[in-house]
């Protein structure tokens, strides 16, 4: 008879935690689908304000996780725990959880960082952190890089602001140098008559700054030619490489050697009894 009084009793309770434990399910997978909402209307937003893409991101990202924070908490309040009292204790533990979570705290502090002065965009082919790629996303605490060979890097943000940040592309316009080496026999009017139709006939280098071609060096085996040319930042490689090519084409035309690295030998013979 006790037992089945224990049931009895007990009986209500459990009807009424496997509701609120179906509403918080329910809380949490609808919070889940709000999350992805509200980061897609944000950065809808932020595109009809034309706001910048780096920013567009991050905000994105706040607003997703901020959601599933409410979530998160909803559900517990759901279960009956009273999250006032939960939040009281983690203010308690605030010390203790921001000293295990300093590294993640510095990381979403440099990406409040990044967002803020923005020294690279979506978009951008940086070096940081002693690696490179083109800028993918803004996260709340990485930032994600794609390579030319097709590989994704995450870095921590922290580690993007504590160094150097290269931008590759933050100019429209790059300059491309070059050093081409002639024989020493080679006349110099001629390699620079060469070199000027070179680049004159290329139609991706821009007419200013002016283009310099110039002699800069006698080397131990060839007379060095310098060519510094402005061009746009996307035509910056293949430009490069077709000067590269194009150089040795013109040259060899003109009867123009491009020498090999040598070095001249004198062997001396000594008398016997030197």
């Amino acid at each position: 008879m006790e037992t089945h009084a224990l049931i009895e009793r007990l009986q209500p309770l459990a009807v009424d935690f496997a509701g609120n434990l179906l509403a918080a399910l329910a809380i949490l997978v609808i919070g889940r689908w709000l999350s992805r909402l509200a980061h897609r209307l944000t950065r809808h937003a932020m595109q009809r304000f034309e706001v910048d893409g780096l920013v567009e991101r991050f905000a994105a990202n706040v607003a997703k996780v901020l959601v599933l924070v409410a979530a998160a908490l909803a559900a517990i309040n759901q279960l009956g725990v009273q999250t006032a009292s939960l939040i009281a204790m983690l203010g308690a533990a605030g010390l203790a959880v921001g000293l295990a979570l300093q590294g993640s705290l510095a990381n979403f502090a440099a990406g409040v960082l990044i967002m803020a002065f923005r020294p690279y965009r979506i978009g951008d082919y940086i070096e940081a952190a002693g690696v490179a790629g083109t800028v993918d996303d803004l996260q709340l605490f990485t930032t994600i890089l794609n390579t030319p060979d097709n590989r994704r890097i995450v870095v921590p943000n922290g580690q993007v602001m504590n160094g150097t940040i290269t931008n590759h592309t933050a100019h429209p316009t790059r300059r491309v140098d070059l050093t081409v080496g002639v024989d020493y026999s080679a006349d110099a009017e001629t390699v620079r008559r060469v070199l000027t139709e070179l680049v004159a006939a290329d139609r991706r280098i821009l007419e200013a700054p002016d283009p310099f071609i110039r002699m800069t060096r006698h080397g131990d085996s060839a007379v060095e030619w310098t060519l510094r040319v402005w061009t746009t930042t996307d035509d910056q490689w293949a430009v490069y490489w077709d000067l590269v090519e194009g150089s040795k084409r013109r040259l060899d035309e003109a009867g123009i050697a491009i020498p090999y690295p040598q070095r001249a030998v004198h062997l001396y013979q000594h008398p016997p009894g030197d």
